[in-house]
């Protein structure tokens, strides 16, 4: 640690919490790596006043190189989700241990060495946004209090959270001399959503090159994620997502024998797209046999009632469709992977009030195995709570990119066709769990196809997907699979 950061500042009598460091080994592709871990803030300034205390652990391995090892930045999403999970579930070089389908074993939960570490190929720093994790505004009394009890907090907005994370690189990068690395984003959910924003932000705003980008379970467009009577696209990005859900549990009326799954949901999209889609957007404007014969078809894909379907005219939710899909048995379907199911406590109610199989049961585990990496292992000593997933960030949201309340939601696709255009090297790869609702991959394949991209710009795009939910990584089958993708990816990326 620097004097400079020790130094209580003059003007405010202000000092910085003080970071940790520790020395560890693990072992990846039957080779042995040493490297060196720290925990440790970066204040971000205003008006050359400290603001905010960002945390983050970056994981650099000892072994000198010829030439400067990739840095590669990670952030989860929410908005208000630390970077615990890509750092104890994939990337980092400590994880928790999950079953091979990626369920929660038996506590105490206990951290494993990561053989499938992202730190094999490059020096890794996991960063927490204002609000998560260790991260703290450093005068949040005065934030002023709103309404309904939300904080109206400089940093828990669209633009702003953005900019904090380019200052926070800048800072970083300058910090450990390291602006002659090349420099990789990799973010999960709201946080692939960040990434592809910081494709534009981060070049033209503060210099900073990128070599590649990687987007996990990716929320690209907003407007996608809020379906309604009026609309037609989200209902359609569902879609083949439901049906794998009605073949995974045996409840298709569609498939057929022999039939892959992968083949059966490219049935689905495509039945979508050419029949169910102009039916959404039509309604009554279509005769009404074409569209009981179509409302029809679709209930047989996904394996609920005609009867509901057509009651529903198509525009199924994904919260409708967790709560009954498996109601006679008195199951839910998790939200975030259609794989997982668990028993409803409230199997006689019509509105979802379960806990979600995929994402409320694996909290602890994170919430133990980032305690257990910053405070045991690297020795990090603070009084502050963890903040693994802050709700009261995510309710206190704003979107401070919109210059009227009757814009559209906000979107990234824009961003990163951009980011692709200012530099031509950057390589760019998204991916999906197939099992996942949320954020479906489906949506990723339409927009992907909508982006115009030159010829030599698609050879720069990967689009690729993995069985299991929006943390399909706890899959050790898919994160296996996703380390040696991400190994040619970063290849390809260096040249």
């Amino acid at each position: 640690m620097s004097e400079e950061q020790k130094t209580p500042s003059t003007k405010n009598d202000y000092t910085k919490p003080e970071g940790s460091r520790n020395l560890f080994s693990y072992r990846s592709d039957g080779k042995a790596f040493d490297y060196e871990a720290e925990a440790d803030w970066i204040v971000l300034r205003k008006d050359e006043k400290p603001k905010a205390e960002m945390f983050y652990v970056r994981y650099f391995l000892t072994e000198e190189t010829k030439t400067p090892r990739p840095v590669t930045f990670v952030f989860n999403g929410g908005p208000g989700a630390s970077s615990a999970y890509l750092h104890m579930g994939a990337i980092g070089p400590r994880r928790m241990d999950f079953t091979e389908d990626g369920l929660p074993t038996a506590p105490p939960y206990v951290l494993k060495d990561n053989g499938e570490s992202w730190l094999a190929f490059s020096d890794l720093v996991f960063i927490d946004p204002v609000g998560t994790g260790f991260s703290r505004m450093i005068d949040e009394k005065k934030e002023k209090e709103e309404e309904k009890g939300k904080k109206d907090v400089e940093y828990w907005q669209v633009k702003r959270d953005l900019e904090s994370l380019g200052e926070f690189m800048a800072k970083f990068l300058s910090q450990f001399n390291r602006w002659e690395s090349p420099v990789f984003l990799a973010g999960e959910s709201y946080g692939g959503f960040r990434v592809a924003k910081l494709a534009k932000m981060a070049q033209k705003d503060y210099g900073i090159g990128l070599a590649g980008a990687v987007l996990i379970s990716p929320a690209l467009e907003f407007s996608l994620l809020n379906s309604s009577d009026y609309d037609a696209l989200p209902w359609v990005d569902t879609f083949p997502t439901m049906a794998e859900a009605a073949a995974i549990h045996g409840l298709s009326r569609k498939i057929q024998k022999g039939e892959t799954h992968e083949a059966y949901r490219e049935r689905a999209a495509q039945f979508a797209l050419k029949e169910l889609l102009p039916v959404l957007a039509a309604g009554e404007i279509y005769p009404e046999a074409t569209r009981n014969r179509v409302l029809t078809t679709a209930a047989d894909y996904i394996g609920l009632p005609r009867a509901t379907v057509k009651a529903k005219s198509g525009r199924i939710s994904i919260e409708f469709f967790v709560k009954n899909l498996l109601r006679e048995k008195k199951k839910l379907l998790g939200l975030y992977d259609i794989s997982q199911i668990q028993d409803d406590p409230f199997p006689d109610r019509d509105e979802l009030g379960g806990p979600d199989p995929t994402l409320h049961t694996i909290s602890r585990v994170f919430t133990a195995g980032i305690n257990s990496q910053l405070r045991e292992q690297i020795g990090l000593k603070t009084d502050r709570d963890y903040e693994l997933l802050s709700m009261e960030v995510n309710q206190s949201w704003k979107d401070d990119t919109r210059s009227h309340s009757l814009d559209g939601l906000t979107g990234a696709t824009d961003e990163l066709r951009y980011g692709m255009s200012l530099n031509s090297h950057m390589e760019v790869y998204i991916t999906h769990g197939l099992y996942d609702l949320v954020t479906p991959y489906f949506s990723t394949d339409r927009l992907a196809a909508l982006m115009k991209l030159t010829e030599d710009q698609r050879k720069k795009l990967t689009v690729r997907h993995y069985p299991g939910g929006h943390m399909f990584y706890g899959r050790a089958s898919s994160r296996i699979a996703l380390f040696e993708d991400m190994k040619n990816f970063y290849k390809r990326a260096l040249g």
